[in-house]
């Protein structure tokens, strides 16, 4: 008996500081809308990123991890440099690179809709020096163009178009939930 109350409480004191295993992100455009979501997966050889968004131009995007959490619009640039907590080169093509934040390209299709799967190679959620959660978190950006994997220090992708937060609180944590425009005007038109 004692040996099975042991156990149960070593397991018990385990999932207690057990890091987040998975992250589900919204991803918006320059305009503050929503175009899709990002679930992020603590894997073996880093981080799993399921990638759903809509509204992009059809053909390749780069998409990066930045260092700070925030996606200010219209060009999210206060998300920082790409998360590069080692001092490489930027690039995944580079000899002496790549960032930890770079990401191998996305393809949209002729709708502009991508569905996709891309690993975020030593990366981890857990706290350690390569966390996405790091300090207040980080963020996965999306750009116009595709990274051409070796021209410092962004790859030649263009304009950041979408962006999304990676932090330890979860988006149903917070107290706030986003207005849904749709409700409203269906409130109107009921009153």
């Amino acid at each position: 008996m004692r040996y099975v109350l042991i156990v149960l409480i070593l397991l018990l004191s385990a999932c207690q500081n057990s890091p987040p295993n998975v992250k589900e992100i919204d991803m918006y455009n320059s305009s503050g809308d929503m175009i899709g979501t990002a679930t992020l997966s603590e894997q073996a050889e880093g981080v799993n990123i399921k990638v759903k968004v809509e509204g992009l131009t059809p053909g390749f995007h780069g998409i990066h991890i930045h260092e700070y959490a925030k996606c200010e619009g219209p060009d999210f640039k206060s998300s920082g440099n790409h998360l590069n907590p080692d001092g490489s080169q930027h690039g995944l093509m580079n000899p002496d690179g790549p960032h930890l934040g770079d990401l191998p390209n996305i393809e949209a299709d002729s709708s502009g809709y991508v569905e996709t799967e891309i690993m975020a190679n030593e990366a981890t959620l857990k706290d350690t020096k390569k966390s996405l959660l790091k300090k207040d978190g980080t963020s996965l950006v999306i750009t116009a163009g595709q990274d051409d994997g070796v021209t410092q220090p962004g790859g030649n992708s263009g304009e950041r178009i979408a962006c999304g937060l990676i932090q330890q609180i979860d988006k149903n944590d917070k107290n706030e939930t986003p207005t849904d425009p749709t409700q409203f005007n269906e409130k109107e038109e009921e009153g």
